[in-house]
């Protein structure tokens, strides 16, 4: 199937139900499969061939999705871009990734007016709510389409024609660009499907409350398959998303941990709102606090879904159901089962190898490493960071884990560097070079530690120059402005010396150890 099969399945069945709600507002399949033909029929009249690579920058809004939509309509190419990152950063996602069309919310239009002079590959700007001053030869998305029709192109499509381009990092720091096909995001849909079930004719309520930029917009595809609908949550607000379960009747929605925490944390939360219509609320991005876990089970109710995966791996090498979080007679499982991110899916080869790149008979710690339909073709325009990753069919995580006696997958370290704070990567050299830019600071590391709200909070372990002196909040307050405030340390601490191999080489292990050693994960 293409991706965009996903939507039409939906528009099929259900072509006056309400695909989206927004704001109240009920946005049907046929409004939305038309709008989404024109933007295709539009993008095709331009020339452009099936290789073009389409940004959208916005925050959650139904017509922005649409867009992406309307890309993968004319089987183009989506590059996703984080309506919070900082303009730096997605400067270099839509340069290094030969973004030609960027559609924008005229919010956004004064920072990519900054921009626009460095961005000599984008030939098409496209705004979706107005005429922005800022930039004036954006055409707005009105009068863009006019005289397109909403009937739908006939494009040809292959299955491993790439139709996601997502910035991840590695040990750079930079983002490399993940191509994601037709064939790996319909076996993430696939696994989504076998995982979260549905009986008869029932359709679900998704609420896309994270960003659609990141895992929640791929999770609203398995419902608009059903004819279901998505609705979209404008701003990071509890009150908004807590309002909406009881008001359309969500039965599932996804969350990074740290954001269900914040909600745990709401006194009373199960006696405030009426919870009964949820069927999955799901979690992942980042490990989850088990303690945590067993509480949210007990607040939501025996809905609680895990899930792993990376982009590399879109969201799904495994799920762990509500009900494995359950013993037979209805009771929390045990803390080990807890722990796990659940079995892995069936539609991929999940093993654990060692150094020499052979499997590891089960119970044995080694990199989790996954084949099959899922994985992704290879990193953009890096064929040498491609074959670094993918080995033999092999894709390696990164992560370090173990395969028990139950086949549930369990990640246990973390090969690379890389931090997941609040369900966002964080890849620490970025950060280090933006310190290291201090006249102050010698020398630095930037490590994970663990957090209870963040899973991992960011933290900062500087040697500075002799002589030198900087304080912690103006070394954050740097980081912030270059980075943002994810991926700014939260806490900085600062030393004589960083411990160094006999080469020089920071020993980031050494410096992770004291802040994890009384703690059972190390991630």
């Amino acid at each position: 199937m293409a991706i965009i099969d996903f939507f039409d399945r939906g528009w099929r069945s259900n072509p006056n139900g309400s695909a989206y709600i927004q704001d109240d507002r009920h946005f049907s399949f046929n409004e939305v499969g038309e709008l989404s033909c024109q933007i295709a029929n539009a993008l095709l009249a331009t020339g452009m061939p099936k290789e073009t690579k389409g940004a959208v920058w916005a925050t959650n809004d139904v017509t922005a999705w649409t867009c992406t939509l309307g890309l993968w309509r004319a089987n183009m190419c989506w590059i996703p871009v984080g309506a919070r990152n900082a303009a730096e950063e997605n400067h270099y996602l839509l340069d290094a990734f030969d973004c030609e069309v960027l559609f924008f919310q005229k919010y956004f239009a004064a920072v990519i007016a900054e921009l626009k002079p460095r961005l000599p590959k984008v030939k098409l700007w496209v705004c979706i709510d107005g005429a922005p001053a800022e930039i004036p030869d954006a055409v707005t998305l009105d009068n863009w389409l006019t005289g397109q029709p909403t009937s739908k192109p006939n494009v040809a499509v292959e299955l491993d024609d790439v139709v996601m381009l997502s910035g991840t990092g590695g040990t750079t720091g930079l983002p490399k660009g993940v191509m994601n096909t037709h064939r790996s995001a319909q076996t993430f849909c696939a696994h989504f499907l076998m995982t979260c079930t549905y009986g008869g004719n029932e359709r679900p309520v998704n609420l896309a409350a994270a960003p659609m930029t990141h895992t929640a917009g791929l999770l609203s595809l398995p419902a608009t398959s059903r004819g279901g609908t998505v609705v979209v949550v404008t701003k990071p607000d509890p009150a908004l998303l807590l309002g909406a379960i009881p008001k359309y009747k969500v039965s599932e929605f996804f969350l990074p941990p740290t954001v269900i925490y914040r909600l745990l944390d709401i006194p009373d939360l199960k006696q405030k709102v009426d919870f009964s219509s949820l069927r999955y609320v799901m979690y992942g991005a980042a490990p989850m606090s088990i303690e945590k876990l067993k509480q949210a089970i007990e607040v939501f109710g025996p809905v609680m879904t895990g899930g792993y995966g990376q982009t590399e791996c879109p969201a799904s090498i495994a799920f762990m159901r509500p009900d494995e979080h359950l013993n037979s007679d209805g009771q929390i499982a045990c803390d080990e089962r807890l722990s796990s991110v659940g079995r892995p899916n069936p539609l991929i080869h999940c093993e654990i190898l060692n150094d020499d790149n052979q499997i590891l008979p089960q119970g044995e710690s080694g990199e989790i490493c996954v084949r099959g339909d899922l994985v992704m073709k290879g990193y953009y325009k890096a064929p040498d960071k491609t074959a670094e990753t993918i080995i033999d069919g092999w894709l390696h995580t990164g992560d370090v884990g173990h395969i028990d006696a139950e086949g549930y997958l369990h990640i246990t370290d973390r090969k690379k560097d890389m931090i997941i704070s609040g369900g966002f990567n964080v890849y620490p050299s970025e950060v280090e070079q933006v310190l290291w830019a201090h006249p102050a600071v010698q020398d630095c590391a930037v490590i994970g530690v663990p957090d209870a709200q963040w899973g991992e909070a960011v933290k900062a372990v500087i040697e500075l120059n002799a002589g030198q002196q900087v304080s912690a909040e103006e070394l954050i307050t740097l980081c912030k402005d270059k980075l943002g405030s994810v991926k700014a340390p939260k806490t900085v601490d600062f030393v004589e010396a960083l411990p160094r191999s006999p080469v020089g080489k920071v020993l980031k292990k050494d410096l992770r150890q004291q802040y994890w050693a009384n703690t059972e994960r190390k991630i």
